[in-house]
């Protein structure tokens, strides 16, 4: 690019910082003025240069340093004022740059202006000198002006205008007035309507001013005019309706350019948004043949795979980006550990986790590693692991809940409800936030193993209390008293309201149908459950449509359900318990 554009480049951000009155960015610094150095007086040139040879005077040394101590001690408007009158008296060029940076700090746009013009007239080749005059041009509002000293300088670019056109764009961009710069960049690229770059700049300029027909249309002509323009066609792609007609202009570009890897990308990252995966991932796989170090299409491919139940492809292509070294690496190190983890490879399980370092995937990494090391029967390593990360993030209730939980799965209940009650009694009584409706939630469930009923409601009315939306404290409560089988109505109105605020909820479902079955509907319990199960499979759920149907008198079905829940989950307490009461 032409030095001379740079300058222009550069006071599209000065003016910016001017348009929000924030005027100390200069040329030279982000600072207010500093002084002229006292071994460069205006007389200091010397005959070759094309400076003015200027007798120091005893009112120009006079006004000079009244200029500089009024600047130094802030007192703006005289140390303009001085200069401004110096600058006329001695036509110096570095005397009316003075000028013109003590009166932009001063925020006094026009007397700047005035100073740069005569700067710019005394120093017709100064680069400094023309940031300025555009700075000061767009800060005031005369665009037509600065559209013409643009236009000169873009004429200097030959081949290189048209990236020019972009670079002034982006320089630009943040410019508050939108309008005012549409207009601006209107009359830069007139001259220069042959070029597809022309274009692609007013179609940036017509959408920050939601112009989208305009845009639409400009960069249509973009493309006219360089077809192939990959970038070119994102942006159009950008501006239809997200979904069908994004799906249906990439796919009609991808058609006539099978090649073009970007646009390939941004049409499988669509396919994703309309959750349309293995079409997706069959275009990342595609930009892979083009380009096989892709780290994004193997990243997307990885989590794609997961998502699509591959768990073999995930794994490799989870591994290979992590061998890339660029990217989301620990969010694919928690994937790893959790497909060796269902893989029931524990101790690669165990080294995934640990290499989660940062980032929202660590704290989930270690709770599943506790997880992990419970399962190979270290229950205490497990526990101590939380322990010592509750001490490195003690504000966390997650690790608390972890803790809480892996007691639960040993059954040792007691120990579980020490430590909820301890942890909420330190939150303290009054503690109306989040963290602490967690918690009570735990501790009612706690109560509940242990058979302390009371203190199990006590606590799950608190949190209705205290969140009066918890679809979740409602269920608890409601099934609580169904599968007790006692004060039924009450447990009809509270699973009711339950549902009211979370329809779909296949756990709250099942609850509802628990407590039809209890008052006894068995077939309508039995469809309600299927739903459930439909909605999300899950033993507990098993095990109650097990013995519905039991009690129908369909055993084997019954027995059919359970087998097929226990291939999953083996250890599961109540889907073991419902066996063990009704198989002879």
């Amino acid at each position: 690019m032409n030095s001379l554009i740079r300058p222009l480049i550069f006071a599209a951000l000065c003016a910016h910082s001017a348009h929000s009155a924030v005027f100390a960015q200069t040329a030279e610094a982000q600072h207010p003025p500093q002084p002229i150095a006292p071994t460069s007086p205006p007389t200091a040139a010397k005959p070759e240069s094309s400076l003015p040879l200027q007798e120091l005077t005893g009112q120009i040394l006079y006004q000079f340093l009244l200029a500089e101590l009024a600047a130094q001690r802030g007192q703006f408007a005289l140390a303009t004022g001085a200069y401004v009158d110096l600058a006329k008296t001695t036509r110096d060029p570095r005397i009316a740059r003075r000028s013109a940076e003590i009166a932009f700090h001063a925020k006094n746009l026009d007397v700047a202006l005035d100073s740069a013009r005569l700067w710019l007239m005394l120093e017709p080749a100064s680069a400094q000198a023309k940031q300025m005059m555009s700075t000061l041009l767009l800060a005031t509002g005369r665009v037509d002006e600065l559209a013409i000293n643009i236009g000169q300088e873009l004429k200097l670019e030959g081949v290189q205008v048209g990236e020019a056109l972009i670079q002034l764009h982006r320089a630009f961009a943040r410019y508050p007035d939108k309008e005012v710069l549409r207009r601006l960049l209107e009359q830069v690229t007139q001259a220069y309507l042959d070029l597809p770059e022309s274009h692609f700049v007013r179609a940036q300029a017509a959408l920050a001013v939601r112009d989208n027909e305009r845009a639409l249309k400009s960069i249509e002509q973009a493309l006219n005019l360089r077809p192939e323009w990959e970038y070119a066609a994102l942006v159009k792609a950008d501006m239809l309706t997200r979904g069908p007609a994004q799906l249906d202009y990439l796919k009609s570009y991808l058609d006539r350019r099978p090649q073009a890897l970007d646009v390939r990308m941004a049409y499988a990252r669509v396919l994703v948004g309309e959750k349309r995966h293995e079409e997706a991932r069959k275009e990342f796989f595609k930009v892979l043949d083009g380009k096989p170090d892709n780290a994004d299409a193997v990243y997307a491919i990885g989590i794609l795979s997961l998502q699509l139940n591959d768990a073999a492809e995930s794994e490799k292509q989870l591994k290979r980006f992590v061998s890339l070294g660029r990217g989301e690496l620990d969010v694919a190190r928690y994937y790893l550990g959790q497909i060796a983890d269902q893989s029931g490879r524990a101790d690669e399980a165990l080294r995934w986790y640990g290499e989660v370092a940062t980032g929202e995937h660590a704290l989930p990494a270690k709770i599943r590693a506790a997880r992990v090391l419970l399962g190979q029967g270290k229950p205490e390593e497990a526990r101590e692991r939380l322990i010592e990360a509750r001490r490195q993030d003690p504000k966390d209730v997650r690790l608390l809940l972890a803790e809480a939980q892996l007691l639960r799965d040993l059954r040792r209940h007691e120990e579980a409800f020490v430590l909820l009650s301890k942890a909420l009694a330190e939150q303290g009584a009054s503690a109306a936030n989040v963290d602490s409706a967690d918690v009570i939630y735990e501790l009612a469930l706690t109560a509940e193993k242990l058979g302390r009923f009371e203190i199990m409601e006590s606590h799950l009315r608190r949190l209705i209390a205290l969140k009066p939306d918890s679809a979740q404290a409602y269920n608890a409560l409601g099934y609580s008293l169904a599968d007790r089988n006692i004060r039924l109505t009450e447990a009809g109105e509270l699973l009711d309201k339950a549902l009211s605020l979370a329809p779909e909820d296949p756990f709250i479902l099942d609850s509802k149908a628990w407590l039809l079955f209890r008052q006894g509907n068995a077939l309508g319990a039995l469809e309600m459950m299927r739903k459930a199960m439909a909605h999300r499979p899950d033993p507990e759920i098993a095990a109650h449509i097990g013995e519905v149907l039991w009690t129908l008198g369909r055993e084997n079905e019954a027995l059919a359900v359970w087998s097929e829940a226990l291939k999953a989950y083996p250890k599961n307490e109540a889907l073991i318990t419902a066996i063990q009461r009704f198989k002879p």
